[in-house]
């Protein structure tokens, strides 16, 4: 009996999941390595990263999302290492999933402008239920009628899974577009001894970085406004992302809106997800940012939104390395000149 709750609890999570099979960041490009393993290794130097994601906090225990991440460029090999640390967890039951990711990328300088990445992800995932915080009735016993219940005695049901994707990136000082597919072996990640694979992932992003002025006099600050979009499409579910942001050191601000309005959800509802609003402050080697989902699905604002923060930390090998040929090194495509 137990089991068979555990499938209809675990099956209402995935429902409630559906849109989006894995855990996602409003700030996308706020977590590189988790978008597109291409993009390790894309920075002069070591580069940390550190998400926290509250998801539908009004909820009581909904999703809570962390991430963090390390890469850094072997420019002598024109390769880029990384490591990403994911952890999920949803429920009252404390439904986890942690998955420990190494990635490589290799790199080839097409012109003094352009660069091509190819990355590969290889992760170690683990997935978790707590039975312990759930009561079932076989769980119950009566020494005496009408007295209290004695519990049995539960445990915590886990499994892991080995998993592979890999991507591709092209940019430019300005110019990014790239793609990458996860989880190509499907591993199979059910708690229950059933089959529950991990639908593919395929994600396409891309964008430019405009600057707003282009005089003749140099300035220590130049506004720029970067539009990108990010589309996902894992298990016969899509999204898209798109939006804007304005860059003003020190200060950054983007509002992002996920949905695709031309079309309908299963329950014949417009696709639309959130409308998101960014706020964030860059300084020489540490950004820090926020992020608020404003939901406008059927769900409504009963849920909370969603709460994101984001930290990035940047090491200075200048010191301790000679990198050749250092003017072909373009920064990592984002918003910021990185």
């Amino acid at each position: 009996m137990k089991n068979t709750i555990l499938v209809l609890l675990l099956s209402t999570v995935n429902v409630l999941i559906a849109l989006g099979q894995d855990p996602e960041f409003s700030q996308y490009y706020a977590q590189p390595l988790y978008l597109n393993p291409a993009f390790s290794g894309t920075s002069v130097d070591h580069r940390f990263h550190a998400n926290y994601r509250n998801q539908w906090p009004n909820i009581t225990n909904a999703f809570q999302t962390y991430a963090f991440s390390y890469d850094y460029n072997l420019d002598q090999y024109n390769s880029g290492l990384g490591v990403l640390l994911m952890v999920d967890k949803a429920g009252s039951a404390n439904l986890k999933s942690t998955q420990a990711n190494f990635q490589y990328a290799y790199k080839v300088h097409i012109n003094d402008k352009w660069v091509l990445s190819s990355g590969l992800n290889f992760g170690l995932g683990f997935r978790s239920v707590d039975y312990t915080k759930l009561r079932f009735y076989d769980e119950l016993e009566f020494d005496t009628p009408g007295g209290p219940p004695i519990v049995k005695q539960s445990d915590t049901q886990n499994t892991s899974y080995f998993d592979f994707g890999g991507g591709m990136l092209a940019y430019s000082r300005k110019f990014w577009l790239g793609f990458a597919m996860s989880h190509l072996n499907r591993p199979n990640r059910s708690l229950v001894g059933e089959e529950s694979q991990i639908p593919i992932k395929t994600t396409i992003h891309g964008g430019v970085r405009i600057p707003l002025y282009h005089g003749v006099f140099k300035k220590d600050r130049i506004a720029a406004i970067a539009p990108s979009f990010v589309y996902k499409t894992q298990g016969g579910f899509d999204q898209l992302d798109i939006g804007t942001y304005f860059l003003y050191e020190p200060v950054v601000v983007g509002v992002w809106y996920r949905g695709i309005p031309i079309q309908q959800n299963v329950d014949d509802h417009i696709s639309q997800d959130a409308v998101v609003v960014i706020l964030g402050f860059q300084l020489e080697k540490v950004e820090l940012s926020y992020s608020y989902d404003i939901t406008v699905s059927q769900l409504g604002p009963i849920s909370g939104g969603a709460h994101e923060v984001a930290l990035k930390f940047k090491v200075d090998l200048a010191s301790q390395v000679k990198i050749r040929k250092k003017e072909r090194f373009i920064p990592c495509p984002t918003f910021n000149r990185d």
